[in-house]
């Protein structure tokens, strides 16, 4: 039997966008093609009426989602040890380290976050969706953090809603190189598949006739936090600046993609970082530090996770200013 519908609301600045891309931007947990083919199933309705993924959604519309029940899973639990900062009967808030991925995927079908969730709460198979069971958002591989897990329907789709929503707050910390200018300011650029580099993304310029592009809106806000350089550095060796970045949107590689496009790529970034980096870090330096939201249960809570000490070692090693 299905859950009750997810109903979301479109805003003002999002009139005219297809419905299948703005759906897709608020539930990122499911791919593009899958919502589609949800529209096409009848799935997906707009003010009441069944509508096309190429519909053109309108501030004021209410777009009432019937996600589809989750499919067998064939994950294997895994004895992996996690540092758990919350739990409570809805959710658990996760300080994923480097290196542990979310999800099994190519190259990656063991040694999971979901692995190692699926062991200590093996009543969440299945909540959310067959191969991310509880997940609500995610992290990249090597960035570390916090992350949220939902352990049942009604807290996913309550954790969904927040995200899709933008009422979740989640600030990072990064080190990039060079020194921001201004030193804190809002990054509004579009951010889509890079045209050549399929794995990529990238920002994508609107056309200068129609404004349009092909990338989804992307925003985020960043703060210089402290200035270093090398020890005994000479001559033309790069400033390096740690920055807090609150992103406003949720793409894939927001953060890492906006600030090397503002020319301050994130320290240790193999994809978006130069070919010859000035320093090099054990890692990307990109850490999920602080999350802010609202529990199931109706509390406002935020929860921050240290910088880790790989991280903390490489600032060590730098001298301020």
């Amino acid at each position: 039997m299905d859950a009750p519908p997810l109903v979301l609301v479109v805003s003002p600045e999002d009139a005219g966008e297809r419905l299948d891309r703005w759906l897709a931007a608020r539930l990122p947990e499911h791919s593009r093609s899958q919502v589609q083919r949800w529209i096409r199933q009848g799935r997906v309705w707009v003010d009441g009426t069944s509508a096309k993924p190429a519909h053109r959604v309108e501030p004021g519309e209410t777009v009432a989602v019937h996600i589809p029940p989750p499919e067998e899973t064939a994950l294997r639990p895994e004895a992996i040890p996690l540092t758990i900062l919350y739990e409570d009967a809805d959710l658990l808030v996760v300080d994923k380290p480097p290196g542990m991925v979310v999800h099994p995927g190519p190259g990656h079908p063991r040694g999971t976050l979901v692995q190692a969730v699926l062991h200590r709460c093996p009543d969440i198979q299945g909540v959310g969706g067959e191969k991310r069971p509880g997940i609500v958002h995610r992290l990249d591989k090597d960035t570390s953090g916090l992350i949220l897990v939902a352990k049942n329907d009604r807290a996913h789709r309550y954790l969904q809603r927040q995200f899709a929503e933008r009422k979740v707050h989640k600030e990072y910390l990064a080190l990039v190189a060079g020194r921001p200018d201004p030193a804190a300011g809002r990054i509004v650029a579009p951010i889509g598949r890079h045209p050549v580099h399929r794995k990529r993304m990238a920002v994508l310029p609107r056309d200068p006739v129609t404004g349009q592009s092909r990338g989804r809106e992307a925003i985020t806000q960043y703060e210089t936090l402290a200035s270093y350089r090398l020890p005994r550095a000479r001559g033309a060796a790069p400033p390096f600046t740690l920055v807090r970045a609150v992103p406003l949107t949720g793409r894939t590689h927001q953060i890492r993609v906006h600030l090397a496009w503002l020319g301050h790529p994130v320290v240790g970034d193999p994809v978006y970082g130069p070919r010859r980096p000035h320093l090099t870090g054990p890692r990307l330096f990109l850490h999920a530090h602080r999350l802010r939201l609202r529990l199931p249960s109706g509390l406002e809570r935020a929860f921050v996770s240290p910088l880790p000490r790989d991280l903390r070692q490489l600032l060590e090693g730098l001298e301020p200013g």
